[in-house]
C-alpha cells in the first residue's frame, strides 16, 4: 500500500524575518524527494516543523490525515537531525538492538564496522558515528524518513554505499533528503523541490536549479 507525506500551510518568522511562508512538499512512500536550497533558506527548520519539534503555523498530513506532533508516530515518519543524536555513551550492539536493526547485514555492507560491534559509539569516527545513525532510521520501521545532511562526515566510499541502500530501501519507504551535497541528491532522487525566498519550487529539470540561483550546473 502507497503512503503520502504532505506539509503546507507553514508560517515561520524569526524577528522581523520571514523564513518560510509558501511552502507545499509532497513525499510518496516508493521515492526519493529531494529539497535543496541555499544557508539559511530554512530546509532544516521545514524538516523540524513537519516532524513537530518546531512550533509554528502548519499542516503535517500522512495520508490526508493531519497529524501536529509527528514525532510522537515513529511507524509513519523518522527523521534524521544535523546534529548526532545517538548518545556516545552506548555501544555499537545496544543502538543495534535498541532500534531492532540487524547487524549482521549492516557489517556485509560495511565490513570495515564488523570488529566493532561491542566497542562503544565514542570509539567510532565522526562519519561512522554518523553512518550508524543514519542505518538506523533508514532501515528502522516506518512510512517515512527525513534525512537531514545525511552524507555529513561520510567518506566517498561510504556516500556510494548509502545511496545504494536508498534506493534500495525505497521500496520500504519514502524519503525526504536535503544536503549541500547535491550533486548526490540529485543522483538518487525522483521529486526535487528548490527552497528559495521562503517558496518550495518542483523542479521540471537540472536548469531550474541554476534559475532558481541555488548552484550552477
Amino acid at each position: 500500500m502507497s503512503h503520502i507525506l504532505e506539509a503546507d500551510g507553514i508560517q515561520l518568522q524569526f524577528g522581523n524575518r520571514r523564513i518560510l511562508s509558501s511552502i507545499y512538499v509532497k513525499c510518496e512512500t516508493g521515492k526519493i524527494t529531494g529539497l535543496l536550497g541555499r544557508n539559511g533558506q530554512g530546509k532544516s527548520c521545514l524538516m523540524q516543523i513537519m516532524y513537530g519539534t518546531l512550533e509554528c503555523e502548519k499542516s503535517v498530513r500522512v495520508d490526508k490525515i493531519s497529524i501536529k506532533e509527528v514525532f510522537k508516530r515513529p511507524d509513519l515518519v523518522l527523521y534524521l537531525p544535523q546534529f548526532n543524536f545517538i548518545p556516545r555513551s552506548l555501544s555499537v550492539k545496544r543502538v543495534f538492538q535498541d532500534f531492532g536493526v540487524d547487524f549482521g547485514e549492516f557489517a556485509d555492507r560495511f565490513p570495515e564496522f564488523e570488529a566493532k560491534y561491542k566497542s562503544g559509539i565514542q570509539n567510532l569516527s565522526g562519519g561512522g558515528h554518523r553512518l550508524v545513525e543514519l542505518y538506523m532510521i533508514i532501515k528502522s520501521k516506518s512510512h517515512f524518513a527525513m534525512l537531514d545532511e545525511p552524507f555529513t562526515h561520510l567518506s566517498p566510499v561510504m556516500v556510494e554505499k548509502v545511496k545504494d541502500l536508498l534506493l534500495e530501501e525505497k521500496k520500504n519507504k519514502g524519503f525526504l533528503i536535503t544536503d549541500h551535497m547535491y550533486s548526490q541528491v540529485v543522483d538518487i532522487c525522483d521529486h526535487l523541490y528548490v527552497l528559495a525566498n521562503g517558496r518550495t519550487h518542483l523542479t521540471k529539470d537540472l536548469a531550474d536549479i541554476e534559475t532558481l540561483g541555488y548552484a550552477r550546473i
